[in-house]
């Protein structure tokens, strides 16, 4: 079996990221090709775009937004992505048993089962009391809570979350807007398109297709990949037997790990000396996010010091294709700062590298201000 070096597994990534050279991609098909973008705070979306895309305005992801194009909704891990509509709709059923799982084990999915309460009749009281109007967290719990007066309205809003895919309507997620979380269901914001004569293929077949087109899909954007990567990333189990009938349209490499890696014959695999341009990447970019071992673009060691213990990622600083430095924006009336917390000391001319792409963001991201760019050691 032929062996895939580090360097090599992270050329083939940054690759398919579009990390190595700026796509000439519409941004809904980027956010397509890269089955979303991790999105539980407002704005790093935009930034995920930015570092990608040749050319990307912020209006031209706002306009797809307010325009139902793309919604943010919880989807892999459990985690808000911004999605196409279409993904969400596709994905979201493939991921509710690992999102259904993981909240089992939460705090609120034992007090429901405590409680009694059963998940599918919480979901239809769900969308009855979403069918009016969009709701935050808060209202959500309350009105539920008058049919279960027994139970904390927070934990009842965490099981709708759960049960059924809630999109995060705008203002919120607007660049330059934003506003407070309010929630619909994603049929009622994205009605479903007409329906369709029975398919053979619906049901537990049906669902298997649909897995294994969820893992090309991933091989594509992010592999070569483990299996334990692509259960790492959807948040899905026991892939193995389905990773097996794909055999025939894969091929398979040794990492030095020793562990087995598959990748679709067709994807980019560049030489691993191939140059790696410096990029800043946004806060929770699934580049950092979405294998078992993440080596391939940070070290375990800096990703230790860097993930706070509370699920905060910070914005990274790739040099040479790995994570060597955090990017912080701060911003004011009159100006704004970049600070680049160095996880190891850069050369010279790194850091040249790094103040430019950093200014090219601060242009992007708060022009017609003062800039500056500080360089320090990370804590």
């Amino acid at each position: 079996m032929t062996l895939l070096s580090q360097a090599a597994l992270g050329r083939a990534t940054l690759a398919r990221q579009m990390l190595l050279a700026p796509a000439e991609r519409e941004p809904v098909e980027a956010i397509a090709h890269l089955i979303g973008l991790q999105a539980q705070a407002q704005f790093p979306p935009y930034y995920g775009l930015w570092c990608r895309l040749r050319e990307f305005a912020p209006e031209s992801l706002a306009e797809l937004i307010v325009d139902r194009a793309v919604v943010r909704v919880a989807l892999m891990r459990s985690t808000v992505h911004l999605a196409t509509a279409m993904d969400a709709r596709i994905l979201r059923p493939v991921l509710q048993p690992a999102l259904t799982r993981m909240f089992n084990g939460t705090v609120s999915g034992r007090a429901l089962a405590a409680a009694g309460i059963d998940l599918a009749d919480l979901a239809r009281a769900g969308r009855d009391v979403l069918s009016g109007e969009p709701l935050t967290l808060k209202e959500l719990g309350e009105r539920l809570h008058k049919h279960w007066p027994d139970t904390a309205p927070p934990v009842l809003a965490d099981g709708v979350r759960t049960a059924i895919p809630l999109v995060q309507v705008p203002p919120r997620g607007v660049w330059a807007a934003g506003g407070a979380l309010r929630l619909a269901t994603l049929d009622d914001w994205v009605p479903r398109p007409d329906s369709r004569p029975d398919d053979p293929d619906d049901g537990e077949r049906g669902a298997c297709r649909a897995v294994e087109t969820m893992i090309v899909r991933y091989l594509r954007a992010f592999g070569p990949a483990s299996i334990a990567d692509i259960q790492a990333w959807c948040g899905l189990t026991r892939l193995s037997e389905i990773v097996d009938r794909l055999r025939g349209e894969l091929v398979s490499f040794r990492c030095e790990s020793g562990v087995e890696v598959v990748d679709l014959p067709d994807a980019p695999r560049p030489d691993p000396a191939t140059p790696a341009p410096v990029r800043l990447i946004a806060e929770f970019d699934n580049l950092t996010l979405s294998h078992a071992d993440r080596n391939r673009v940070i070290s375990d060691v800096d990703r230790r010091r860097a993930f706070s213990r509370n699920g905060i990622v910070p914005g990274f600083v790739l040099v040479d294709g790995i994570v060597q430095a955090i990017w912080r924006l701060t911003t004011a009336p009159t100006g704004a700062t970049l600070r680049i917390e160095e996880l190891r000391p850069l050369a010279c001319e790194q850091r040249a590298e790094v103040e430019a792409e950093g200014r090219r963001m601060l242009a992007f991201a708060v022009p017609d201000v003062l800039h500056d760019v500080e360089f320090c050691s990370a804590a």
